[in-house]
């Protein structure tokens, strides 16, 4: 159980990344998480913070697509006012739309890494997918409450885990 929802890295939030270190490690590519990742839950748009992001990850080097369990119409509506590309009901924690998204944006599992706030969709994905990992937690405290009945176990494993 520990390794599957385990992230390699773990952040307060995605602003705190040094993605200078993380591509002189050799990763190219990032999969994004949205929802409470770079804005808050159920947002329809970018916010300034999620605009943010994707420019210093774009600066620092990395090839971007967001990867969402969320509607396709609103994902590709945020995708394209961020000016990437994006992978839509993406059926996390299962991998075909995080193997789909590396297809779609050239990635390898070596240089890629999956970044989003919640360990049984997101970091699970990535781990399955053999990515390297990075959980952040959650851009705002207000969740819909399917996530938040997740929050506890998650609360659980990272306290039994420790990080």
């Amino acid at each position: 159980m520990g390794n599957i929802f385990r992230p390699n890295l773990c952040a307060k939030k995605v602003s705190d990344l040094d993605f200078s270190d993380l591509y002189a490690k050799g990763f190219r590519y990032a999969l994004l998480d949205f929802d409470n990742t770079l804005a808050p839950d159920h947002y329809t748009e970018p916010i300034p913070y999620s605009y943010e992001m994707v420019e210093k990850m774009q600066e620092a080097g990395f090839s971007l697509c967001l990867v969402s369990n969320a509607k396709s119409e609103r994902s590709k509506k945020i995708a394209d006012m961020l000016k990437i590309p994006c992978v839509s009901y993406a059926n996390k924690p299962g991998t075909s739309g995080v193997l789909k998204a590396m297809e779609l944006i050239g990635a390898s599992k070596e240089t890629t890494m999956m970044i989003g706030d919640q360990l049984f969709t997101d970091v699970a994905a990535g781990n399955r997918a053999g990515l390297f990992t990075i959980f952040v937690e959650r851009y705002a405290k207000k969740e819909v409450f399917y996530v938040v009945l997740k929050r506890f176990p998650e609360w659980i494993i990272r306290k039994v885990c420790r990080f």
